[in-house]
């Protein structure tokens, strides 16, 4: 018999290296010398096929095991178990989301091996250009890379198709931070909901985020050093650890968010602690805590769920009834680094220790810009200083 050819009893098998891999298939037959020679045919075939680069597994084999494990589809449930336990539950919810409606309706039962470059090309600009923005379309592409890179840890030599596809991103917003008179507007305009622009106050004048804001609680805080820790965040339901380690930091407050903080205390100071669960940053273990949020919806009375909750009912008809261009809460954090930055005397260095960051150049290109009506008068400052 040829090489590439065996006899089990009555069964007849095929064997050939693909992908660096010994591979064995039975073929129809019962031993006979026919039922060899054909077996010797298709090995031929295989080995011009896979020297050529175009053998295709399931054409030849479609019952095979090796195809049913070698589908897209089963390699992008190893990466999701592996995911699963990595990232957090929202994060997950992100990958889990873009994987089953874009990716495996389309991708799913294709074999891996043959999923080509030009196609996944095709898909982007025909199907997803035509309804999603780049920056999906980029976390959708990124999400097969990292398929593929698991997919490539089994079969060692076997290609990447979404090498060389890049997804161009449009220039970032710039910063849209409220003004000085724009603050004033929205604090002092009338509220039904006394404890929000308390929130609203701390949040423009302390600068965390959103998150971790409605996570404060009072164990964090000490009125007499006008200090404040931030140490968790309220993220999807779910309360977790800060966004990094730098997060996790104590400042001193300006004036406004100590008042803020001083208002807010008759509120929610004295109520019972409640007992949370916090996850920490490997995503898996969670440690109780028994505290006593700070703010608390006005309306539920109740510690907010999620940034989402504040941001669609309180915040966006207070603005209007401001008479305030509608900016998401969010922007509080961006005011309190621009302001900083407009008023000449905080460096950035500063800037970046309150808000958690190591590098001044996030908040150049993230958090601030300089506000020219609540600036100094730098021109007139130069010209005393200079003898102009």
């Amino acid at each position: 018999m040829a090489d590439g050819v065996e006899v089990r009893g009555t069964n007849v098998r095929v064997y050939f290296k693909y992908q660096g891999e010994l591979c064995r298939e039975t073929v129809l037959g019962n031993g006979s010398p026919a039922d060899i020679a054909n077996a010797e045919r298709i090995v031929g075939i295989i080995n011009h096929e896979i020297k050529l680069g175009v053998f295709n597994y399931a054409r030849h084999f479609p019952d095979s095991p090796r195809v049913k494990a070698n589908t897209f589809g089963e390699y992008i449930d190893l990466w999701l178990n592996i995911k699963v336990n990595q990232i957090s539950r929202s994060g997950y919810k992100g990958y889990s989301s873009r994987i089953e409606t874009h990716i495996r309706p389309k991708w799913g039962n294709r074999q891996a091996d043959q999923i080509d470059h030009l196609d996944i090309q095709d898909w982007i600009q025909k199907e997803l250009m035509s309804k999603l923005h780049n920056k999906t379309i980029r976390e959708i592409i990124s999400n097969m890379r990292q398929i593929f890179r698991l997919y490539r840890t089994r079969n060692k030599i076997a290609h990447d198709p979404t090498d060389g596809i890049v997804i161009t991103l449009p220039d970032a917003e710039d910063p849209d931070p409220f003004t000085r008179d724009e603050i004033n507007k929205l604090l002092t305009t009338d509220s039904s909901r006394p404890q929000e622009p308390n929130l609203a106050e701390f949040m423009i004048w302390a600068g965390p985020r959103v998150s971790e804001a409605i996570a404060l609680a009072w164990e964090d805080v000490d009125l007499v050093a006008g200090t404040v820790l931030f140490r968790r965040a309220r993220v999807k339901s779910q309360y977790k650890v800060t966004k990094t380690r730098r997060s996790t930091r104590k400042v001193a407050l300006l004036a406004p968010a100590l008042r803020a903080l001083q208002a807010q205390a008759k509120f929610t100071k004295d109520l019972p602690a409640v007992e949370i669960e916090v996850i920490d940053r490997d995503n898996r273990t969670i440690r109780k805590q028994k505290v006593r949020f700070v703010f608390h919806n006005g309306s539920s009375g109740k510690a907010y769920p999620t940034s989402d909750t504040l941001c669609k009912h309180w915040w966006k008809d207070h603005l209007a009834k401001a008479g305030v261009r509608w900016r998401g809460p969010n922007q509080c954090r961006h005011t309190f680094a621009s302001q900083m930055l407009s008023s000449g005397l905080a460096t950035p260095e500063w800037i970046a220790d309150q808000l958690g960051h190591t590098s001044t150049a996030m908040i150049f290109k993230h958090y601030a810009k300089f506000i020219r009506q609540d600036g100094p008068d730098v021109v007139g400052m130069l010209n005393k200083s200079l003898g102009l």
